[in-house]
């Protein structure tokens, strides 16, 4: 039987003894803690090396290699030379090989867990390989060390200013005699002064980070607040280790130690069993015998959830001022406004446009039913509409694509395009092209949410009875239908309506349509024409999705009392004084999103927990993991409009709220509509027959 000893500067608290086989040969694995105390580590290693084939250094630090830095700690030197006839490890081998590893399995089981996430190390010396691995996802790295050495309240922010500062700081840290001066200067009153005055500096780097990496120890001083919806990286996860990250409600634990006989094993103990088994120093292993025993353990980094399956995800969303009455709403602009006269606030109009971009708010609180959940950021834009439609497609795509790369720093796994700066130039393409991380303008939800507002609607006044197949009892109309909206709302209508009448003043395309249509909606009924003017008076429900900005679409004055119109185009097809002309019509802008989970933001123009489609969009890609450009340009595919509908669903999402031109419809609204419908209706049934008409005997 061979004999594996741990000598561990850790607690003696969990000190065992057992007996195990591995690859094959009966093993004993004695563990021994000496509480902190290196004079006693010694005497222990003194004591028990004539029965021990290999032994395991544990709470030590390795010898570390960062950059070109090869790092020699003497503690852990002065613990080595105590036995030089014998193998002795602290697992720095293995350890490199499961920590990257952890990774790499991570981000290959989940997808895109890591890209751009705020990554604190809490040691970046001893996580540099973990470093090097997250490297290839986010340049948001983060590392402690200059706080944990010297107290000093300043983090390194990239592998560099890693290498660097260990560079520098290696021959103070890594000699006997600095070192003593160093931990003679940490127990002074005056540096314990100092460390309390930048304490803060650390919590708030590990609450703003996602990703933290380090021991548990390093952990304990943190609470709730800083924990919750973390994913922490580190070893040797116990169940008491589990209960307590419950309780700060850490949301994913990646565990890279491997585990024995139910336990979680140091991996300086496997790497010594692994010397033992095969009769080799530590020096003399190689990559082939870790991967053989590794394989054939079935060694795997452990995905924990310590309260239930829990993925936070995150996202970001660029919204911008809808008109100069929004700036005066903005402090310190509001007072700004209250003392200046217009030609003072249209200055100003035009200098916000050329502002940075800015947080407006955080965004929390967003839990699917599965257990996914986002969070993220509303980034602001200075352009009004007027003020972005004046200026050259280059001077929103920079403002936007400065608005990228905040939201690549603040963690954001994907960015959508919020109402202008969606159909500027190419509606995104080029915004994609050049971004650091995926677009989507939400133009696909923006068409769903529409139609399913439409199709409520319809239900609320009652003037069309839903049959046995679920279609609505009635005549749709789609104006522009040969269009990239046009066509989506077409194929739609055709699965939710009776009959469906497409005008658009291409024959050709129009016949194609139709036909398309037939063939993936058997028994749908679809007419065709080349405007909208010849069967306007008999439709129940109009879409209206046109590319034809300033011109007249439809005359609303022979609309039938009652209908529903949907305007999806942008800008609006249909204007505001045309809408007050018929209060007995029901105008639609869009659809608005309930949220799923208790949903934390600031005002966007709507009831808590209420979003616009478009955001809508860009926060159910982010729950379902899907960071790729999803909605781009200004031909919306079908395909991506039902797929999106239906993800919403899995997540939650409900249509909350019907707008139109003047806001959010109440059930007054609803009830107007149907009374004056009803009016009028019953008006013209006792009107006079024209003269020259006839009745049938």
């Amino acid at each position: 039987m061979k004999t594996v000893v741990s000598v561990s500067l850790g607690s003696s608290e969990y000190d065992y003894d057992l007996e195990t086989s591995f690859l094959g040969q009966p093993f004993r694995i004695i563990r021994i803690g000496t509480d902190g105390d290196l004079s006693r580590a010694e005497a222990v290693l003194e004591s028990v090396h004539t029965q021990a084939d290999a032994i395991g250094l544990s709470m030590v630090h390795d010898h570390y290699e960062v950059g070109r830095e090869q790092l020699e700690h003497p503690d852990t030197a002065r613990l080595e030379a105590c036995v030089p006839d014998k193998p002795v490890t602290t697992g720095a081998g293995l350890r490199a090989i499961l920590q990257e590893w952890a990774v790499r399995h991570t981000q290959s089981e989940l997808g895109h867990f890591f890209d751009n996430a705020r990554v604190l190390f809490m040691n970046g010396q001893a996580g540099y390989r973990i470093a090097r691995s997250l490297s290839e996802h986010t340049d948001n790295l983060f590392f402690a060390d200059p706080y944990t050495d010297f107290g000093v309240p300043r983090l390194l922010t990239s592998l560099k200013q890693l290498e660097t500062y260990t560079s520098l700081t290696a021959p103070i840290m890594f000699r006997p005699a600095a070192v003593k001066a160093v931990e003679t200067i940490l127990h002074t009153p005056l540096y314990r002064l100092g460390e309390n005055l930048v304490k803060g500096s650390l919590h708030h780097a590990v609450a703003d980070s996602h990703v933290i990496v380090g021991a548990i120890g390093d952990l304990e001083h943190f609470t709730q607040k800083e924990l919750d919806g973390k994913t922490i990286i580190t070893s040797r996860v116990t169940d008491s280790a589990l209960d307590w990250m419950r309780s700060r409600r850490v949301a994913m634990v990646v565990d890279y130690s491997p585990w024995l006989e139910g336990r979680p094993l140091g991996v300086n103990v496997m790497e010594a069993m692994i010397s033992a088994a095969l009769s080799r120093t530590p020096d003399q292993l190689g990559p082939d015998d870790y991967l053989d025993v590794i394989q054939s353990l079935g060694i795997e980094p452990r995905i924990l959830y310590p309260d239930g399956y829990r993925r936070v995800n995150r996202f970001a969303f660029v919204i911008h001022p809808l008109s100069q009455q929004y700036l005066t709403k903005t402090p310190p602009l509001d007072w700004v406004a209250n003392v200046s006269p217009p030609v003072v606030m249209n200055l100003v109009e035009k200098a916000i446009a050329y502002s940075p971009p800015f947080i407006y708010s955080k965004v929390s609180g967003i839990r699917s039913p599965n257990g996914d959940e986002v969070e993220g950021w509303l980034i602001t834009v200075g352009g009004t509409p007027r003020e972005i439609m004046a200026h050259g497609p280059e001077f929103t795509y920079a403002r936007l694509l400065q608005a990228a790369k905040l939201a690549k720093k603040l963690g954001a796994q994907i960015m959508g395009l919020g109402a202008f700066t969606k159909v500027v130039g190419d509606a995104g393409i080029t915004v994609a092209k050049r971004a650091p991380l995926p677009i989507t303008t939400g133009n696909s939800y923006s068409a769903s949410g529409a139609l399913w507002a439409a199709h409520d609607a319809m239900k609320k006044i009652g003037r069309v009875s839903i049959g046995a197949s679920g279609k609505a009892a009635g005549k749709a109309m789609v104006v522009g239908a040969t269009g990239a909206i046009g066509s989506v709302c077409a194929r739609l209508l055709a699965k939710a309506v009776d009959e469906v009448y497409l005008a658009a003043p291409e024959p050709a395309k129009l016949l194609a349509l139709k036909e398309s249509i037939e063939q993936e909606t058997p028994g749908a009924i679809v007419h065709v024409a080349g405007s909208a003017e010849r069967d306007l008076a008999d439709m129940d429900m109009i879409v209206t999705a046109t590319s034809g900005a300033g011109k007249r679409i439809l005359d609303i004055m022979k609309v039938k009392p009652g209908c529903v119109i949907t305007d999806v185009a942008r800008p609006l097809d249909i204007p505001a004084e045309d809408v007050a002309k018929r209060p007995d019509v029901l105008v639609i802008e869009s659809g608005e999103i309930q949220l799923p989970g208790d949903v934390h933001m600031k005002d966007i123009g709507l009831p808590k927990g209420i979003a616009y489609a478009c955001l809508a969009e860009t926060i159910v890609l982010a729950l379902e993991a899907r960071f790729e450009n999803f909605t781009l340009g200004r031909n919306i595919e079908w395909e991506k409009v039902r797929e999106i509908y239906k993800l919403g669903l899995k997540h939650g999402m409900k249509l909350a709220a019907i707008s139109g031109v003047n806001g959010v419809f109440t059930e007054e609204d609803f009830e107007r509509v149907r009374t004056l419908a009803a009016s009028a209706e019953a008006s013209q049934a006792h009107e006079p027959q024209a003269e020259g008409s006839s009745t049938p005997a």
